[in-house]
C-alpha cells in the first residue's frame, strides 16, 4: 500500500471532492477513469494528455502499472513515475482502477461492507478514495504519536 504522507492524503481528498462535485468521469477513458482522475490531481496534466500517454502502450491502468519502467521514455511511464514519487506504488494503481485493495475495503463504513464496489460507478470511486484517505490519515496519526514524547 501507498506510503502515507500529507501530499498523497490531500490528493486523494481533492480527487474525491472533484468527482463528488461532478468532474467528468468515464471508466473507459484513461484520463477520466479512477487512476486518470488521481493522475490529473497529482500531475496537473489534462485528462486528454493522460489518456493519450496511456494509449501509447495500450491496455488499462493495471497493464500500464505492471509494465512500468521508469527509464522507458514512454510518456505514460513519466506519469506513473510522478504518481510513485507521490508515495503510491504500482499495485495501488491496479487496486484503484478496480477498487480492490483489501485494506481499503475492510475499512469501508459498516453499512457499505460486504457489497462489491463497482469500479465504474462514480459514487463507489468517491467512497473508495475517501476511505483510502481516512486509512492513510490514521497511519499518519499513528506515526506521529509513535514519534512524539510521552505526555
Amino acid at each position: 500500500m501507498a506510503y502515507a504522507n500529507h501530499r498523497l492524503l490531500q490528493a486523494l481528498q481533492t480527487t474525491a471532492a472533484r468527482l463528488r462535485a461532478g468532474a467528468p468521469y468515464q471508466w473507459g477513458h484513461l484520463g477520466m477513469c479512477n487512476c486518470g482522475q488521481l493522475a490529473q490531481t497529482i500531475t496537473k496534466r489534462s485528462r486528454r494528455e493522460i489518456h493519450e500517454a496511456a494509449l501509447s502502450r495500450g491496455g488499462e491502468w493495471r497493464d500500464r502499472a505492471r509494465e512500468y519502467c521508469p527509464t522507458s521514455g514512454f510518456h505514460v511511464d513519466e506519469i506513473i513515475r510522478e504518481l510513485v514519487d507521490f508515495g503510491l506504488n504500482t499495485s495501488d494503481l491496479a487496486d484503484l482502477e478496480h477498487l480492490s485493495d483489501d485494506r481499503v475495503l475492510r475499512r469501508l463504513p459498516e453499512a457499505q461492507r460486504g457489497r462489491e464496489l463497482r469500479r465504474n460507478a462514480r459514487e463507489d470511486v468517491v467512497l473508495y478514495l475517501e476511505t483510502w484517505a481516512a486509512l492513510l490519515e490514521d497511519e499518519l496519526d499513528a506515526r506521529a504519536r509513535a514519534h512524539s514524547p510521552a505526555a
